[in-house]
């Protein structure tokens, strides 16, 4: 390095121009110079050693655990260190610091909470003070569905007839239940699944059965934030006067 630059010793000629005079520092003047970097004092042409934190990061996208209830979860990252501090934290902006933190390893650490209903934020604070917090509430604290159909037998059709049969389910913050779907056993040939807003339907014209058939199966209710109940029902499909165009 040949000079540095310092303060100006300017002079204003008659015509409004400034000449600059003296602009420059020797190397030699600069001997016992020093810059501070993070707090420590570096001569100049000296050298220092500057440490980064690997922040840690969160993977998880959606976890759904049971409201006012000591429960643990499983949380997805990277970087995490042992034993690091977990925040949960709510849409008001209250803090509720996790009951217990195992450290399983660098992508997964396992969490103890007891939080009331609602959806909340995730802070995880690792030892040497780098942290994250997830960029949305990915913590739903709710309950599962809640079936509001009688498990059983959901009504009887003569062989050959067009019917439809509801299927009513919620979940616990009146949101939607997102899908129902078929988990076991087979529905009358000819009927199909549908529904999703609470109100699902099993709907057709029955076609295959060559005598008085009950067809059980297991129906799966899901919500919205990916929680799920399952609950068994029947449909019986007669054949001749006796039960036929019998509904429950």
């Amino acid at each position: 390095m040949g000079s540095i630059t310092r303060k100006f010793a300017n002079t204003i000629t008659t015509d409004g121009k400034i000449n600059v005079v003296d602009a420059s520092i020797e190397n030699a003047d600069l001997a016992n110079s020093s810059i501070t970097i993070n707090g420590q004092s570096v001569s100049l042409g000296g050298s220092t050693t500057i440490s980064t934190i690997d922040r840690p990061t969160i993977t998880s996208t959606s976890i759904a655990i049971d409201p006012s209830t000591g429960t643990t979860f499983s949380l997805a990252g990277t970087n995490f260190q042992s034993v690091p501090k977990v925040e949960l934290i709510s849409s008001t902006g209250a803090i509720t610091v996790a009951s217990s933190v195992t450290y399983n390893s660098s992508t997964s650490l396992t969490v103890g909470t007891n939080l009331a209903a609602g959806d909340y934020f995730i802070r995880v604070e690792n030892n040497d003070g780098g942290a994250v917090r997830s960029s949305s509430a990915i913590l739903h604290s709710s309950i599962a569905p809640a079936w509001q159909t009688s498990a059983g037998s959901l009504g009887t059709i003569a062989a050959g007839a067009t019917q439809s049969f509801t299927l009513l389910a919620y979940d616990d913050s009146s949101g939607p239940i997102t899908q129902y779907s078929l988990q076991s056993g087979s529905l009358p040939g000819g009927f199909t699944l549908s529904g999703d807003s609470s109100i699902g339907s099993i709907s057709g014209t029955e076609t295959g059965s060559t005598a008085t058939t009950t067809y059980t199966f297991t129906i799966r209710a899901t919500d919205d934030d990916s929680q799920t109940t399952d609950r068994e029902f029947s449909i019986t499909v007669t054949h001749g006067a006796s039960g036929g165009g019998q509904f429950n």
